[in-house]
């Protein structure tokens, strides 16, 4: 008996889309089965980041800036074998000098305990009035106690250079992503990064959290993330771009849906497998071990790398739909999607069909005249069906 009803529809087509619809967010993410409307969200998460970023001026502005490290600003710093000590009878002793609320740290290593005080430029006598007292609470010797003086020039340089190498990276930036994609990519690339940025010092700023040349190297390195998550989004927009066209029943931000929602999963993989390891050097490496300069690069990591994750869905990729439906070729497809109201259908159709599943990602537009004269089609028809495979002729048989 046929387990086909009269309409041709397979008695079966509930039943498989029952797992579909049972399954975890986890397994929809994992099957790229999600059907996030990014786009049509966009003045929402816009408006997340202009909140955030304006948390962020406030901060600076209110506090008086960011907390610059010794190697910004200058001044003196003393290490000492901490003995006994603690941080907190460290601070006691250094508050009649005035320096209660100098960098006070304690350092591990295979050596044992010691102390680290940053504090900023004083004179020669307090200097030595202040070494004499680590020495005295510590139990350690005058020559047991390393002091040194920190200039304000070095950091000054390390700023200059990452400025320049900032410049001459969005420069370099913008020229890939021009050659590779088009420029109005490269746009939306340059505003995330400049998000990313803004977002990681508006946390420095809210914080307090010293800002070291550590911080700076790490600021460096988020651009180099914050561009690949770019890129292998952009790059399954570009591959899907042919279906605005091909379908019929999508303007380019749903294609930008279908995209990010394709996408969704190996942007999340590509973000948790870095934040993983800069995870455990943060635990590890700062708080079991105590490397203090270990936690400074790992905050401005753990940061940035969440923020380049964001705005590479939810900026960049909005912001390409906004400037590619400003064209008048997208704008009229546009118009015409909207008209006819089918479009979250068309984009759901098109995630569960997976239309970039092959690998080259290659989708055929329907031949014309193959529908049924009269036909309705709808927006999951006009999905690209798989071309037929050529009926091979039988051996020995002339043409």
């Amino acid at each position: 008996m046929s387990s086909h009803d009269g309409n041709g529809a397979g008695a079966g087509t509930p039943t498989d889309a029952a797992p579909t619809a049972r399954r975890s967010l986890w397994m929809r993410l994992y099957h790229g089965e999600t059907n996030f409307d990014f786009v049509g969200r966009r003045r929402l998460w816009f408006a997340i980041s202009g909140a955030l970023v304006l948390v962020g001026v406030l901060a600076f502005v209110v506090r008086g800036g960011f907390n610059l490290g010794i190697d910004f600003e200058g001044g003196v710093v003393w290490q000492v074998p901490a003995g006994d000590a603690t941080v907190p009878e460290v601070r006691d002793e250094l508050a009649p000098f005035g320096l209660a609320g100098s960098t006070i740290t304690e350092l591990s290593s295979d050596e044992g305990r010691s102390i680290r005080v940053e504090a900023e430029p004083i004179d020669a006598a307090t200097t030595d009035e202040v070494t004499d007292t680590l020495a005295e609470l510590t139990g350690a010797s005058f020559d047991d106690v390393d002091l040194s003086e920190v200039g304000p020039s070095w950091g000054r340089e390390i700023s200059d250079k990452a400025v320049r190498a900032l410049v001459v990276f969005l420069v370099l930036v913008t020229i890939y992503i021009t050659l590779r994609f088009e420029w109005k990519m490269a746009l939306p690339t340059l505003v995330a990064l400049f998000h990313d940025i803004l977002i990681t010092a508006g946390f420095y700023a809210v914080t307090q959290i010293e800002v070291t040349p550590a911080t700076v190297i790490a600021l460096l390195t988020i651009l180099g993330y914050s561009i690949y998550d770019g890129v292998v989004v952009f790059d399954k927009v570009d591959e899907n771009t042919r279906l605005v066209s091909s379908t019929g029943g999508l303007s380019y931000g749903g294609m930008v849906n279908v995209s990010l929602n394709q996408a969704l999963m190996r942007s999340l993989n590509t973000t948790i497998t870095a934040l993983l390891p800069v995870g455990a050097l943060l635990v590890i490496g700062s708080w079991i071990m105590g490397a203090a300069v270990l936690e400074e690069f790992a905050i401005a990591l753990l940061v940035g790398l969440a923020a380049g994750a964001y705005s590479s869905l939810f900026i960049a990729s909005p912001l390409l739909a906004v400037l590619k439906e400003r064209e008048p070729r997208y704008r009229e497809i546009k118009r015409r999607v909207e008209a006819r109201g089918t479009e979250p259908e068309t984009v759901a159709a098109a995630i569960s069909a997976g239309i970039s599943g092959s690998p080259t990602g290659a989708t055929r537009p329907r031949p014309a005249g193959r529908e049924p004269v009269g036909a309705s089609v709808s927006a999951s028809d006009r999905l690209i069906p798989p071309r037929p495979r050529k009926k091979s002729r039988p051996r020995g048989t002339r043409r």
